[in-house]
């Protein structure tokens, strides 16, 4: 399989405020207390269900530089800069033609910057279940959680 996937990063956090500011936000932070931001996070629950190689990140262009420093491994190629905010079908838009381009038989996951995930073991499970099916046939497999709480 082919597998890509495209880490939506452009939001300025505005919402989380006053954590995250439009300088830093929230996704370049390490909300968790880890060592690791929520961006870094992200690329770490792919691996193993995609290589760095074939990981993209869509982001404003006055956050290029954070995201090449917090993930040196992806390549400068695959770092795409949004000329202006446009919210998020023309971002996912923009990925899925850069990549098409290169890899017309891509599978293609699209992940915000910002998601938390405790089980990633199962989160990695679904992700494979989900790429077989979508390698079988043209498919678009939408993955959600089962909300518990109005903030979920």
């Amino acid at each position: 399989m082919d597998n890509h996937v495209v880490i939506m990063a452009g939001g300025i956090g505005s919402r989380f405020w006053p954590m995250s500011t439009p300088e830093c936000p929230k996704q370049f932070i390490d909300v968790m207390g880890c060592g690791r931001s929520l961006i870094q996070l992200t690329a770490d629950r792919f691996d193993g269900v995609c290589p760095r190689e074939n990981m993209w990140v869509v982001t404003s262009e006055k956050y290029i530089d954070i995201v090449r420093e917090q993930l040196p491994e992806i390549p400068e190629s695959n770092i795409l800069a949004e000329p202006c905010a446009r919210n998020t079908a023309p971002c996912i838009a923009f990925a899925c033609w850069k990549i098409k381009k290169k890899h017309p038989n891509a599978n293609i996951v699209v992940t915000p910057s910002d998601a938390l995930v405790i089980d990633t073991g199962e989160f990695r499970r679904v992700m494979e279940k989900a790429l077989r099916f979508t390698d079988d046939g043209s498919a678009i497999v939408t993955i959600g959680i089962r909300p518990t709480r109005p903030e979920t």
